[in-house]
């Protein structure tokens, strides 16, 4: 079974890999939507596999370290593709939130990228 929160992250980025000409070069921003995906058992006396408010407190630091800012100014970010962020976040969650099992960046309603135990 899997549980998940979504987060919502404001930030500013550009990307500084593309062609020359391209529209993501220019610093713009996005209303970054973060899943954040926990596989496991239900207890058998709880019934949930893990508390929302322990995901929340697991991601607490990265949102701070995110939302309403300059993600190129991030070490690991230099190049924020939804890519390159769900795979960061993936590995700084790894070790706070056992049974993480993938983390999902949504740019747009429409674009995005996801990191997992399989394709991290």
């Amino acid at each position: 079974m899997r549980i998940f929160k979504v987060f919502q992250i404001e930030a500013a980025h550009r990307l500084p890999n593309v062609p020359p000409g391209h529209k993501c070069a220019r610093l713009h921003g996005h209303s970054f939507r973060v899943e954040v995906h926990v596989a496991g058992e239900p207890g058998a006396h709880s019934g949930w596999v893990m508390d929302f408010a322990d995901v929340k407190a697991a991601f607490a630091p990265l949102f701070e370290q995110l939302d309403h800012h300059y993600l190129n100014d991030i070490e690991g970010l230099e190049n924020p593709t939804s890519e390159v962020l769900a795979r960061w976040i993936f590995q700084r969650l790894e070790s706070r939130l056992p049974g993480l099992d993938e983390v999902v960046v949504h740019e747009t309603c429409t674009s995005g990228a996801s990191c997992s135990r399989v394709n991290r």
